[in-house]
């Protein structure tokens, strides 16, 4: 009997533990009968929560799907903008799974890849509508977190939403914003030309400021130099006026005293140079200070 219960119960175990399933933690479930996904009495796919769960051994298999965040990382696509202009945007996707049953029906039973290719078309085609509507000053300094916003929010509400996939994008964000060769090198050079004629103007007005300055300064100095000669004239014409009056009234006193000094400057001028010829009598008036006093 013992021979005969143990094989028995042998395999009771391996069909009990071939009927227990774990979903776990961060996982969901979806379950496939004979390969086909098992649906509810209203033909809705049922997801299995965390948890344990049972099947029909050799019928039944349990199809796991990741509930996670997940990112979408791809290679850098090139859009033009509404000025006709090229620009290569690298950008990642951050999403995860809304609609399970949804997501297992649309991706062909589940397959990531399958995903991720739809999900970028989706993404690529929001992008490219986002950046044709904007200028490349707008992508670069302005509005690229509006863009990456109304990207988000056309994915996940939009006509052409990520919904009928059974995904939510969670996030969209632009790492780089590139040009590419030909585009840059024009760009560069016209951005280079209107430096170029700022920088002239800019010049030009410090030059006609420093003019005006220059112009004001000389003006100042010589109305500055102006009054200190019309002062220093008024001052020297007093102190003449006031020195000829002293000798004008030292000389009044003493006349005789004034014609001496006269004729002390007269022979001074006179004999300033060694070649000066005078011809005069000597009895002369000019030399009445040279001759010896009478007796």
């Amino acid at each position: 009997m013992r021979k005969i219960l143990t094989p028995i119960l042998l395999v009771l175990l391996a069909v009990i533990y071939s009927s227990l399933v774990i979903v776990d933690e961060g996982t969901r479930g979806i379950m496939l009968r004979f390969g086909k996904v098992h649906r509810d009495s209203d033909n809705k796919v049922v997801v299995y929560e965390p948890g344990l769960h049972f099947k029909i051994p050799f019928i039944d298999s349990m199809k796991v799907l990741d509930a996670r965040i997940r990112t979408l990382d791809g290679a850098p696509d090139r859009f033009v903008t509404v000025e006709k202009k090229d620009l290569l945007v690298d950008s990642y996707v951050k999403w995860r799974i809304s609609d399970f049953g949804r997501f297992f029906t649309a991706t062909g039973g589940g397959d990531y890849t399958q995903a991720s290719n739809l999900l970028r078309r989706k993404v690529n085609d929001r992008l490219r509508s986002e950046v044709g509507s904007r200028t490349i000053k707008d992508i670069v300094s302005g509005t690229r977190g509006e863009l990456m916003v109304g990207a988000r929010k056309a994915l996940n509400t939009g006509q052409d939403s990520t919904s009928e996939l059974g995904i939510e994008v969670v996030d969209v964000r632009v790492k780089q914003i590139n040009l590419p060769d030909e585009v840059s090198s024009s760009i560069y050079q016209r951005m280079r030309a209107e430096r170029d004629a700022v920088a002239r103007e800019h010049r030009s007005q410090g030059k006609e400021k420093a003019a005006f300055i220059q112009a004001d300064v000389d003006r100042k100095v010589t109305v500055i130099l102006a009054t200190a000669n019309k002062t220093a004239q008024e001052l020297r014409g007093n102190g003449d006026a006031a020195a000829a009056k002293l000798y004008a009234d030292a000389f009044a006193q003493e006349p005789e005293f004034y014609s001496f000094v006269r004729s002390m400057k007269a022979y001074e001028k006179s004999f300033a140079e060694s070649n000066n010829m005078l011809i005069l009598k000597p009895d002369s008036d000019f030399f009445r200070f040279m001759q010896a006093p009478k007796k």
